[in-house]
């Protein structure tokens, strides 16, 4: 039966299995962090820039990974290096079930944001290839599917987990998953390669892996330390002269990592700058709102899972009629609109207080949601709206490098903002007599301060973005061209 479905829909369904598991494992583990700092017995003085590792650590082994993907993809075949960075995340869940302290959680969660790094760039390259370029449209609501569904079981399943069973659960569930999409891949997917990949950039590799490295380190130890301390200023100082040199290795190179000419794509320069900007702010601030209502207001894990469950209603209320006003209003305003609604909700949170009901924070995820959706269909149809099919591996991959480094970037620096407004205040994270929830709450709403005004820089970023490229040329841009076509290879 799934032999006769049109090879478009099969990717998309093996496409919804590697998406939905990355998706689950980053909202689920939201929610556990404090029970993970309990279990593992991190320092609490310490605990917000410390646990906050738990995901940086995660997201910044993707974005280091994910520009690997789109040549990996296109030197060795799309199906044989999917189904290895399935396999490596499946791999890498099992062991963060069996980490037996922070350190070694940290760890493999690195090695598990490699599988991921890898899986979700070629996944979208896969699906966008197989898709014609009139309908790319089709090919971005099966994004929807897993973006939707795995956000909003995530903290509702972890909360549970975690409260009614173990936080090592969390990371188990992803090993049925993985282990299905496995087979269906092996099953249904065709190879395809494309006839020229050229060679890994690897002194490229190395530099950007070391510089994100240490400048989101020294992000994450100035809460713990200030921006004034040597070893934050050393390390941030590296990490940005790090970067500076990868991004002359780039322009220098024939064979990039990461092809920066691709950024002379007016379009695809824009979406990636909002995407980054806002991006930003939205992780950050889905990092912080766990914290404040177990930490804070002592809501079990499942109770906390259900307040901040809106929010994906919200998504899937909203993104049907995203998808459909999307040709008559255009990205621009939509994703304006989007990043203007998750400033508001964000600076609402100032508003909450140690005795806020449940059901105010919920209204508020609610319309969270709907900004949210507002963002995610424009940014993932427009993005690639002007790429040729030969460049979209190499597009994917920059793109969502770009998401990974933006979302780590908005926790390490919410997490930062949090340890530094805790400590000005005097106090930790937790009930008394170990901290003071009142001075915490203050320390708070700062942090959240910092997350509407990354929003309110992707208003502005997205303000730059060009309805009319976005629309009139699509077709014109992506009209296949016979010797840049994909190059297919018998299905193994």
């Amino acid at each position: 039966m799934i032999s006769r479905l049109d090879y478009k829909w099969i990717v998309g369904i093996v496409f919804v299995f590697g998406l939905f598991m990355d998706l689950l494992d980053m909202t689920s583990v939201n929610v556990a962090l404090p029970k993970l700092g309990e279990d593992l017995n991190v320092n609490r003085e310490e605990a917000a820039s410390t646990i906050q590792w738990v995901v940086t650590g995660y997201l910044l082994s993707l974005a280091v990974f994910i520009p690997v993907s789109g040549w990996a993809g296109d030197r060795f075949g799309t199906k044989r290096i999917f189904m290895i960075a399935l396999f490596i995340f499946t791999s890498g869940s099992l062991l963060c079930a069996l980490a037996w302290n922070i350190e070694s959680l940290i760890a493999f969660r690195v090695l598990q944001g490699a599988g991921g790094g890898i899986l979700t760039p070629v996944g979208t390259a896969m699906l966008f290839r197989a898709f014609p370029p009139e309908e790319r449209a089709k090919g971005a609501a099966i994004l929807m599917v897993p973006m939707v569904v795995a956000p909003a079981s995530g903290p509702v399943l972890g909360g549970y987990l975690v409260e009614y069973h173990d936080w090592r659960w969390i990371f188990l569930i992803n090993i049925p998953v993985g282990l299905l999409g496995l087979v269906f891949a092996g099953l249904f997917l065709r190879e395809e390669k494309q006839p020229s990949p050229g060679r890994i950039d690897i002194p490229g590799f190395i530099l950007a892996a070391a510089g994100l490295a240490s400048l989101i380190y020294a992000l994450a130890e100035a809460g713990i330390d200030g921006f004034g301390s040597q070893r934050v200023l050393a390390f941030g100082a590296l990490g940005i002269g790090l970067l500076l040199l990868f991004g002359y290795q780039e322009i220098r190179t024939r064979e990039p990592m990461i092809d920066m000419r691709l950024f002379g794509n007016r379009l695809f320069r824009t979406m990636n700058l909002a995407q980054i900007v806002g991006y930003s702010g939205m992780m950050g601030g889905l990092f912080l709102l766990p914290l404040l209502l177990q930490a804070e207001m002592g809501l079990s894990p499942f109770q906390s899972g259900l307040t901040t469950f809106p929010q994906a209603i919200g998504v899937v209320s909203m993104v049907q009629i995203a998808g459909r006003i999307y040709n008559s209003v255009g990205p621009r305003r939509m994703m304006m609109a989007g990043m203007l609604g998750s400033a508001i909700t964000t600076l609402l949170f100032l508003l909450v207080d140690l005795e806020t009901s449940q059901w105010w924070i919920r209204l508020i995820m609610l319309c969270r949601g709907w900004a949210f959706a507002l963002v995610l269909i424009p940014i993932q149809t427009a993005t690639y709206a002007t790429i040729r099919p030969h460049e979209m591996g190499r597009a994917s991959a920059i793109f969502n490098a770009n998401r990974q480094v933006a979302a780590s970037f908005g926790v390490a620096l919410l997490a930062t903002s949090l340890s530094n407004r805790l400590s000005a205040h005097g106090t930790t994270l937790g009930p008394p007599p170990i901290g003071n929830p009142v001075l915490a709450l203050d320390a708070f709403h700062e942090a959240f301060i910092v997350a509407a005004v990354l929003a309110l820089l992707g208003v502005l970023a997205a303000a730059m973005i060009s309805d009319r490229e976005a629309t009139a040329m699509m077709r014109r841009a992506q009209a296949p061209v016979a010797e840049e076509e994909v190059t297919p290879v018998a299905a193994s």
